[in-house]
């Protein structure tokens, strides 16, 4: 399996790309890195040799080693076997097929990757060596993936795009990049101007192929819903609208926010009456308490998933033991929650609040201690929104928490950090997480429809943003 550093922007490699490697002439990796146990029967099958600058082919004695060094150095590719990749690198495609993520390859058949009777099998059944013991299994057949979105609101100039391109459009989006910037926002920012660059659908590709797929709803859909124009701060939507939302492949959103009650207690009510009529299931909010911090239970890949929702903005819509609202999130509610789904047969349990301070890419002290205190009982992945900025992403205990998504339907266009967000692409083998990749995308100002960018191009200011603000705590 090739791999590289985790924040390394690359998707795929090629054979051909190995050579240049070892000659110096590659315009993307220094070094190839190999484990020593395996590195002949590696290079035989890569059909590579030697080279006259030792410092181009490493050699390590493990690969916790490789892992390590990788870390260390974005410009280095290596090669692991199968069972050797975790989290905290970046498994590559090989020759434009994946093992990995919501598009893999249906089986371990389809890979080409392999070194037969060796014990250094990049990717194959036979047993390893001693020197290096084999980790979990995996296989792409059985594997599961989950995609998570940000913030999603149907109301004021997204409803009005809709009515006009349709409930679909903006999920339509296929890839996009920055062509220019024009001046200037309501706040003086300078804001991007996207240009379509084809493949029409893969946003929706993305969203429908994974196993779930989720995100925030940010507003209710009541039975007396109303339009709102302008940048007030009541939202509303249609609840035919949510068909573009089904339609998309979310599986899942949550109700935790702080606008879903600006219909009040019967909007609650009528948005999970509509939303439940489309077959998404929710958490975050209910007819009291109890149903509120109640998690959705989902089973993917032989894993039964809990998803518990809560929201940390808006306190005066919390729910009561008897009157309808959200579930506020405190960490020993969310301690007693994970224990409780836990206890109901949970192998995962995803966590998704609703928090932080807008218009900022750096987590505030709560959201961390918040996010700690889940991890500690026992969650599996934390994943947040709120500030309508992608925020820092960071590993506590070996678990990835993503602090906030970005906006990823919404007619905020206050500056680029507003326009641009994340899309986490997360790959489990039942309830062990195998691979992270983050999808960085652009909303098209005032058209609202999401377009993946190339996260070496111009997806690379959302993807510095959110590493820089990770500082010292994204170990990967």
């Amino acid at each position: 399996m090739p791999v590289t550093q985790f924040r390394a922007p690359w998707d795929n490699v090629d054979p051909a790309e190995i050579g240049p490697i070892l000659a110096g002439a590659s315009d993307r990796y220094a070094a190839l890195e190999l484990v020593t146990a395996d590195a002949d029967a590696i290079r035989a099958a890569l059909g590579i040799g030697s080279t006259t600058d030792p410092g181009r082919l490493v050699l390590a004695p493990d690969a916790a080693t490789v892992r390590a060094d990788l870390a260390a150095h974005r410009d280095r590719l290596a090669f692991l076997r199968l069972d050797q990749v975790d989290p905290s690198v970046r498994a590559l495609g090989w020759q434009g097929s994946s093992l990995f993520g919501a598009h893999r390859l249906a089986s371990l058949e389809g890979w080409s990757l392999t070194i037969p009777g060796a014990s250094g099998v990049v990717a194959s059944t036979e047993p390893p060596a001693a020197a290096t013991p084999a980790g979990p299994s995996y296989d792409p057949a059985t594997a599961w993936t989950l995609v998570a979105g940000g913030d999603i609101m149907l109301d004021r100039r997204v409803a009005d795009v809709m009515a006009s391109n349709g409930v679909d459009f903006p999920f339509d989006g296929g890839t996009a990049e920055i062509g220019s910037y024009r001046c200037c926002s309501a706040t003086g920012a300078r804001l991007p101007v996207g240009r379509r660059t084809g493949n029409a659908g893969a946003v929706r590709a993305l969203l429908s192929d994974a196993t779930l797929a989720i995100a925030n709803f940010e507003n209710p859909a009541p039975d007396n819903w109303a339009h709102h124009t302008g940048n007030g701060l009541v939202f509303s939507a249609d609840p035919t609208l949510i068909k573009g939302v089904a339609d998309a492949g979310f599986d899942w959103l949550s109700l935790a926010n702080n606008h879903i009650g600006n219909f009040g207690a019967q909007g609650i009510l009528d948005t999970i009456k509509h939303l439940d009529g489309y077959g998404i299931a929710h958490a975050g909010a209910g007819e009291n308490l109890a149903a509120a911090r109640r998690p959705s239970i989902f089973h993917a890949g032989g894993a039964t998933v809990a998803i518990l929702a809560y929201d940390t903005i808006q306190p005066a819509y919390d729910a009561g033991e008897a009157t309808v609202g959200t579930a506020p999130m405190t960490a020993p509610g969310v301690r007693d929650d994970i224990a409780a789904a836990r206890a109901g047969g949970a192998d995962v349990v995803i966590v998704f609040p609703h928090w932080g301070t807008e218009y900022t890419a750096t987590a505030t002290a709560i959201q961390r201690d918040l996010a700690h205190a889940a991890i500690d009982a026992g969650a599996d992945l934390v994943i947040g929104n709120h500030p309508h900025w992608a925020q820092a992403v960071e590993v506590y205990r070996g678990v990835p928490i993503f602090y906030c998504l970005g906006d990823l339907v919404f007619d905020i266009s206050r500056s680029e950090q507003t326009l641009e967000g994340i899309l986490p692409e997360l790959t489990f083998e039942g309830s062990r997480l195998v691979q992270v990749r983050i999808r960085p995308y652009l909303s098209i100002d005032g058209e609202w429809q999401v377009n993946l960018l190339d996260p070496a191009g111009s997806g690379k200011v959302v993807m510095d943003q959110v590493f820089g603000a990770a500082g010292d705590n994204l170990p990967w």
